[in-house]
């Protein structure tokens, strides 16, 4: 009998497309019923659980409650917010005196060359009903800590307001005051030294669980890899970036790693 290790990122309503939600990433409520009606009917085959929650204050850099634009008004969602753009007054925080040290958070985050500051919604404000876990999976991860003995083991994140932290491993720019923000390398020890094949779920594929998972292809060895599965019918992109999600899931099979629906999963080696 196969055994698993599960990770699953962000399983969380403000992510779901129900109604109430923050930031409803389209199929995502689906995504998380059916891994929580997988994980009921294989309690025995699971070993481990890592949940990760997206876990912020109501105020950070990356939310529209800490910007202004140059007239003082609200900025919208999904705006994209660069440090030219601050150094040129089109955009400001709200709060004038953290403008410096924004400014130098910007330019390190542009100097990495992979991502930009974009504006979201407030959402998943620890302990909020927004932050909460989808409902039937937190049911299905009560029932396989009755059954198993263990316990789930919930990893808060993006924790501090003034970085983002798409990775469940590590914030997009890490900060030298605060140890929350740098490299997990204990989880990352936990899930290489696991004996299961990992499955990974979540949402939203094209940021979060792209980001978790460039974090372990970049530090697990090449056998655990091998031993990983993006559970495809378990995660979903936000609307408007499908090509990142697509892009990831191409860099992800290229590492190794298999993508699978959860009926695959089922399958033995061979069959079609």
């Amino acid at each position: 009998m196969s055994t698993y290790d599960l990770l699953v990122i962000d399983p969380q309503n403000d992510f779901l497309d129900i109604p109430g939600a923050a930031l409803p990433v389209p199929g995502a409520n689906a995504d998380m019923q059916r891994l929580a009606n997988w994980l009921m009917g294989h309690l025995d085959q699971v070993q481990s659980i890592t949940v990760t929650l997206d876990s912020h204050a109501s105020v950070g850099v990356e939310r529209t409650t800490f910007w202004q634009d140059a007239q003082g008004l609200a900025v919208p969602p999904f705006t994209p917010v660069t440090a030219a753009d601050v150094r040129a007054g089109r955009f400001a925080p709200r709060h004038a005196d953290q403008r410096e040290e924004v400014l130098r958070y910007l330019q390190a985050l542009e100097a990495g060359g992979q991502r930009q500051l974009i504006v979201w919604p407030v959402h998943c404000v620890t302990a909020t009903w927004g932050h909460t876990i989808h409902g039937a999976l937190a049911q299905a991860l009560a029932a396989w800590e009755e059954q198993s003995g263990r316990v789930c083991h919930k990893v808060q994140k993006g924790q501090h307001p003034l970085t983002e932290q798409y990775s469940a491993f590590r914030a997009e720019v890490p900060r030298a005051d605060d140890a929350r923000t740098q490299l997990d390398r204990a989880l990352l020890h936990q899930l290489a030294t696991r004996s299961g094949t990992l499955l990974v779920a979540g949402e939203a594929l094209s940021h979060c669980v792209a980001a978790s998972v460039d974090d372990l292809m970049a530090h697990l060895p090449a056998a655990k890899l091998q031993r990983m599965v993006l559970l495809t019918d378990c995660m979903s992109p936000v609307s408007g970036f499908e090509a990142m999600g697509d892009d990831f899931l191409q860099r992800a099979r290229a590492h190794g790693v298999q993508t699978l629906a959860l009926a695959e999963l089922a399958q033995p080696a061979g069959v079609p």
